[in-house]
């Protein structure tokens, strides 16, 4: 059904950084067809479905390339720890527990967050068992992304939350063939090892290997969070986090490394040299003390950068205004003010995002050709300056996930008036309330 979308402005994202006021925007099968003036549509005539906004801002949906879904049901239970003592004592054992029907519904919570605040594509890191589960709701909802099977055959940590190397290479390779591009090559796969702590040196090279098989997919891992790990690191390699990913061959322009936050200049011509792809989160970064990462001269260097708003149990949220925002403005007492500037950092949360999973000639902006992925914000709900030439400015520090009103992907609604259409909301938080009760029973 052709549907024609007349919003007060656009913000297209587009190589010219247009913004239109009084424009609308035809979409057909799934894809934008036009970009036009509303005056030259004949609305009498239009064949579909007219959505009026005129006092709404179109926007492309947002581009998230790190999360974990299936922690969304130990939200605020992991809180006030640093990295290894979070995995230890909360995260390993809560996610060992998991049965496919807590994990089910962990993966509708965040899924339900993340669609209802304009995520419309993202990265996630999957768990070590059940990953069907995963896969099979990210179908059902329709979003776009990659998630794959959480691999570690290594965990000195939780020696519990651990499968042979064998059994991993398996998994995933078993999962990537039944998903590679599946619900309409929405759905991709990322080889996920978990980081190096956690991961044998065969199983990170066969991996490498395993992905030549499954043309179009990316390996996603953790790198240079936390200090204490990178002691661990160079204790047993010799070497520094990302310099040994490096000896072992396993980066290229498929790799997303999340986090990154303590690198040198070695890594960081690393990082530039093979084109690798960074996923900032910077409210993770805060929440576990590990630091901030140096966006401004990862940007400088050319290095693709995008961002994610990591696990629930370790930011609290999903919301990719939350970590628009604080990635705007921690950077700006070292930087200076000037750093990370509005429009910069929705560009990293859109088509930043879309480029680091190589999916910008599909989405991450509003133009003709590219899939209807788009939002409509409700920006006068918000502590917004009155100053209309201020787009940027309203969405990135002050606009806040209440102010989305409707979700498309592929022109289809998923949204609607703030509400995600496959979710009960008040219903998967009293189910997630049981089956955390009885998953910590377990524990």
């Amino acid at each position: 059904m052709k549907k024609l979308i007349s919003p007060k402005s656009i913000v297209t994202v587009d190589s010219k950084e247009n913004i239109f006021n009084g424009y609308s925007v035809e979409v057909e099968d799934g894809i934008i067809k036009k970009i036009a003036p509303t005056s030259e549509f004949d609305l009498l005539k239009f064949d579909g479905e007219i959505i009026r906004c005129s006092g709404y801002t179109l926007i492309p949906g947002f581009v998230q390339t790190h999360l974990h879904l299936c922690q969304t049901l130990f939200r605020g239970l992991a809180d006030d720890l640093e990295l290894l003592d979070w995995l230890q004592k909360k995260i390993f054992p809560f996610e060992n527990e998991h049965t496919a029907d807590s994990l089910k519904l962990s993966t509708q919570l965040g899924l339900n967050e993340l669609i209802s605040s304009g995520t419309t594509a993202i990265v996630d890191m999957g768990t070590l068992r059940y990953q069907e589960v995963i896969f099979e709701e990210l179908i059902s909802t329709g979003i776009r992304g990659y998630s794959g099977n959480c691999m570690i055959d290594i965990n000195e940590l939780y020696p519990k939350f651990c499968i042979s190397t064998a059994d991993n290479l398996s998994m995933s390779r078993d999962y990537a063939k039944s998903f590679h591009n599946s619900s309409n090559g929405k759905i991709k796969y990322a080889f996920s090892p978990r980081f190096v702590l956690s991961c044998s040196e065969r199983l990170l090279k066969e991996t490498k290997e395993m992905m030549i098989d499954f043309d179009g997919s990316m390996l996603h891992t953790h790198s240079s969070e936390n200090k204490k790990e990178l002691e661990i690191v160079k204790q047993q390699h010799g070497l520094r986090n990302i310099e040994y990913f490096d000896s072992i061959n396993l980066l290229n322009d498929k790799s997303i490394l999340a986090h990154c936050v303590h690198v040198d200049e070695s890594e960081i011509n690393i990082l530039k040299k093979k084109n690798v792809r960074v996923a900032h989160c910077p409210s993770s970064n805060l929440k576990l003390g590990s630091g901030i990462a140096n966006i401004p001269l990862f940007i400088k260097e050319g290095i693709s950068v995008s961002i994610g708003a990591d696990g629930a149990p370790c930011n609290n949220s999903l919301s990719i205004f939350k970590e628009m925002h604080i990635a705007a403005l921690i950077q700006k007492p070292s930087h200076g003010p000037t750093a990370m500037d509005a429009k910069t950092v929705f560009k990293l949360a859109t088509i930043e995002g879309a480029k680091a999973l190589y999916l910008e000639n599909e989405i991450g902006s509003i133009e003709e050709g590219k899939k209807a992925d788009f939002v409509l914000l409700d920006l006068e709900d918000a502590e917004q300056s009155l100053d209309e030439n201020s787009i940027y400015s309203k969405i990135v520090y002050s606009a806040d996930k209440n102010c989305v009103r409707e979700v498309f992907i592929d022109g289809k609604r998923i949204v609607e008036n703030g509400k995600c259409i496959f979710y009960d909301e008040e219903e998967l938080l009293s189910v997630g309330k049981e089956k955390l009760v009885e998953l910590l029973k377990r524990i």
